[in-house]
């Protein structure tokens, strides 16, 4: 298992804004994460405290985030920045998650992955109940930008 301390040095998002715990599991294709953040009060993304599902959306681009950042590192390479592009197909189950008593959990497949960027899909659950899903896309330089 992959601890928190260990996943900031792998990813752009620092303090609260990571909001992965820790890796369960993970392979090239495919990663595991778990998180127990959703319940905190100072939770950086709560509005009028409360954690609504649309931050998943979130969860689930950090969750591609981690993935690369253990890929460059297994390949002697630094982790590259990128920029979300895209969300698609993103459904959500529930209103909100700050109520939820156990851990999320995350299985984030990469669809494809490039120097460019990549593309996820992703499901987000709660003691096995799915709370979000969908695909991501990420940018590593924009079009005309050196990669």
């Amino acid at each position: 298992m992959i601890e928190r301390a260990e996943i900031l040095t792998l990813v752009p998002h620092q303090g609260a804004m990571c909001l992965w715990d820790e890796v369960v599991e993970w392979d090239a294709q495919s990663i595991r994460l778990r998180a127990h953040n959703h319940r905190d009060a100072s939770h950086p993304l709560r509005h009028r405290n409360r954690l609504h599902a649309v931050h998943l959306g979130e969860y689930g681009a950090q969750a591609m985030a981690v993935h690369g950042g253990l890929l460059a590192r297994a390949a002697g390479a630094g982790v590259k920045p990128g920029m979300l592009v895209a969300l698609r197909d993103f459904v959500v189950h529930v209103a909100r998650i700050d109520d939820l008593p156990a851990a999320l959990e995350v299985q984030a497949d990469c669809l494809m992955a490039d120097a460019g960027g990549s593309q996820y899909r992703f499901l987000i659950t709660h003691d096995g109940a799915p709370l979000a899903q969908g695909r991501a896309a990420v940018l590593h330089s924009l079009p005309g930008e050196n990669a």
